[in-house]
Formats: structure tokens, sequence, C-alpha cells
């Protein structure tokens, strides 16, 4: 079989990438070669590796065979690529040939998988909508665990792409008000495209005043009933702890990597029986499982990401050979960024 060459991308140390240049390994029997179209750099996880922030100990991903082993530079590191199957190591696997696929991989412009590895992009969908699929899955998952009742006010902070999906997603629910916060103009300008109520900058000085304003609109009800906290900052947790109300729900959807969350576990916590929720988008809900399962879920994400095409969301493009440049501004300009992608 003719060996391939490929670009790949390597974390090789703290606030640095490379790409490589490097035979693809031999097809295993049953496998199939899928050339890269397009790739979606997470702002959240990705940016913990490329900071040196995630915990040296804990697994890459133990659901997913391409990112195995342990957090250690160097490393390949990826978790939202599309591209088409351009070959077929055996005959019974011909039928993939030319069908678009999206892969839990990391950054590579062609590697071999195992057809159960990847997910068939479904027809009347864009590969620049594909590309959301992971974490428009998050955002399904996000809103599950959160669980929102008829009438509820929930806030939503952190409207990077997975805070954008999952306001999307809750702006379809009747709620009693959806109020979202984020640092950046350029998001708050996208969240208020979704038809919510608000979208606060945290650092406004008047933000506790025009937030409390908002949830007392219900003159019944002074807080809100379940809070998001989307942002990856642990010192974001404090803040929606203080604004739930009594048994509120906060959702915690950030991962903080190797930064502590220091919290006051006070009066407003303890009289006001806040409950915190961790979501995680590689199982679901013990309560749904009789019901609810990966394929299910998987469908109802594409299903919305049809419905809400969220490519305007792409605010950058980069080849692969210039993705330095990509992680720098992800890094130093985040307020220019929203979702940003490589291409091959």
């Amino acid at each position: 079989m003719t060996q391939h060459r490929r670009l790949a991308l390597v974390f090789s140390s703290p606030g640095y990438v490379r790409v490589d240049v490097e035979s693809v390994p031999e097809p295993q029997p049953g496998q199939v070669l899928i050339r890269s179209r397009l790739s979606a750099i997470s702002a959240g996880t990705e940016m913990l590796v490329y900071r040196g922030e995630f915990p040296d100990s804990l697994a890459v991903d133990e659901t997913i065979a391409s990112l195995g082993g342990r957090f250690a530079y160097p490393l390949k590191y990826g978790y939202a690529l599309v591209g088409e199957v351009a070959a077929s190591a055996s005959q019974e696997n011909k039928a993939w040939v030319g069908r678009r696929v999206f892969a839990f991989h990391p950054h590579e412009s062609q590697f071999w998988a195992f057809p159960k590895e990847l997910v068939s992009i479904p027809d009347g969908i864009e590969n620049e909508w594909a590309i959301f699929y992971p974490n428009m899955e998050t955002a399904v998952t996000l809103a599950m665990d959160g669980s929102p009742v008829l009438g509820e006010k929930v806030v939503v902070m952190g409207q990077g792409v997975v805070g954008l999906l999952t306001t999307a997603l809750l702006s379809r629910y009747p709620l009693g008000g959806l109020i979202t916060i984020d640092r950046y103009p350029l998001r708050r300008n996208m969240s208020t495209g979704l038809g919510i109520q608000a979208s606060l900058d945290p650092l406004d000085p008047q933000f506790q005043q025009k937030l409390s304003d908002l949830l007392s609109v219900d003159v019944h009800y002074h807080r809100a009933d379940l809070v998001y906290e989307l942002t990856g900052n642990p010192l974001a947790l404090d803040q929606a702890i203080q604004m739930a109300g009594f048994h509120g729900r906060v959702v915690v959807g950030s991962w903080y990597g190797t930064k502590p969350a220091s919290l006051t576990l006070g009066e407003q916590f303890h009289r006001g029986r806040i409950q915190i929720l961790s979501s995680q988008v590689s199982t679901l809900n013990p309560e749904l499982r009789g019901r609810w399962n990966n394929a299910r879920r998987t469908a109802f994400a594409w299903k919305f990401l049809g419905e809400l095409q969220p490519h305007t969301w792409i605010t950058h493009c980069f080849p692969i050979q210039q993705a330095s440049e990509a992680y720098a501004l992800l890094d130093k300009k985040p307020e220019e960024t929203v979702q940003v992608v490589l291409t091959y």
C-alpha cells in the first residue's frame, strides 16, 4: 500500500505548537483513510493544554481511542475534525469511501481510523456547521443536566462556543428570563442575536445592579433558578452561587485544569440550599438513561445544528501550517475570537 505523508499539529511545550511532516502509520484491517478538511480549536480544553495548565496525572480521554495516554508534552490533541473518507484498507468498508465524516481526532491532515470511531455527517449539514458537533453535544448535555423548568429564570455565564450553543438551546424553552454574561462585546452581540432577555458585561460598574433589576422583573422571585458556569474561570463559580436563589441549581460545565476554585460556602449557600451540579458530555445523566442513549443525543445534536447553522460564529480560519498564529491569537486576543478553525 502507498506510504502516505501528513501534517500533524503537536503541542511541544507551554505556549508552543509545531506542525510536523510525518509518515502516516500503515492501516490495520478494516480501517479507512480520512482526508481532513477542517478542524476546530477548542478555546477551553485546548488552551489549557497550550498554556500547560493540565493535570499531569490525568488521562487525555479514556473514551476516545485517538486520544489515549496521559497529558504530557509533546502531545497531539484536538477533538473536532471534519473530513472525507478517501480509501479503505479492506474490501469490507469500501462503501465508506466518499463519505463526509466527523472524527474526535487531533489536528492531522490525514489518518486511518475504524468506521466505528467516525460519525457520518448527515446530508444537508455543511462542513462549517459540522465542526460544532462536539460542542453541540456538550450543550445538549448541559441543558439536560440543568433541567430547566417552565417559567424559570436562567443565567448563562460565558458566551464562548459552548455558552452560545447552550444559550441557543435554552432560548427555545418557555423560560421566565434568559440572561447571559461575558466580558467581550463580540460575544455579547452574538448572544443578543439569539433572542435573549439581555447580555451583560461583568466588568461594568453597574453590573450587579443591572443583573438584580433583570432578575427582579418577576416580583415573586428575585434570584436565578438556574445558573450555568461556562467561563472556564474558577472565580466565576463563586459568583454563580451568589446569583442562585433558594434551592437554585448551578451547573458547572467549565473544566479548570490545574486552577483551583475558591468558594465562599456561607449563608447564601447553606441557607439557600444551593445545588452545585457537574456536567460532562462523556456520560448521560443516569436519570435519563432509560430513555436516552448516545445515538439519540447525537441525532438531536445534528438536527439542532441544521436549524441553527452556526457558521457565522467562525471568526478566523488558518491553514494548519499557520497553527502557531491561531493559538497565539486565542491566547493573547480572546476578545477578537469565537470559533477559530484550521483548514487543510
